[in-house]
């Protein structure tokens, strides 16, 4: 069973938002699409942009790196624009209004 450790109150990330956050020395890119949270490695594989403040398209479950434009589905971590370069995805789950990332 993997370990999951709390990452951000869920009140703190709106809808529609991903932020980046430190966990066990590890950078975890966090998002919340209409109230379901995902988790990806916050590096993306091209030039290690941080994913968190990406651009995040809930209506798809993507986000796009903000330094050059990668695209990632949410739910998996694939990349849409390399498929050869997905990013890890981390199960999420909510417990007393924290959202807690296994890593």
């Amino acid at each position: 069973m993997p370990d999951f450790v709390s990452a951000l109150a869920a009140a703190t990330l709106q809808p529609g938002k991903g932020e980046s956050v430190l966990l066990n020395g590890r950078r975890i890119a966090v998002f919340n699409v209409g109230g379901e949270f995902f988790a990806l490695d916050d590096d993306c594989p091209h030039r290690g942009g941080p994913l968190g403040p990406g651009w995040l398209d809930a209506e798809q479950c993507k986000v796009a790196c903000p330094l050059h434009g990668w695209e990632f589905d949410l739910r998996t971590g694939a990349c849409l624009t390399v498929p050869a370069r997905p990013v890890r995805s981390h199960p999420v789950r909510v417990a007393d209004g924290w959202v807690e990332v296994a890593i």
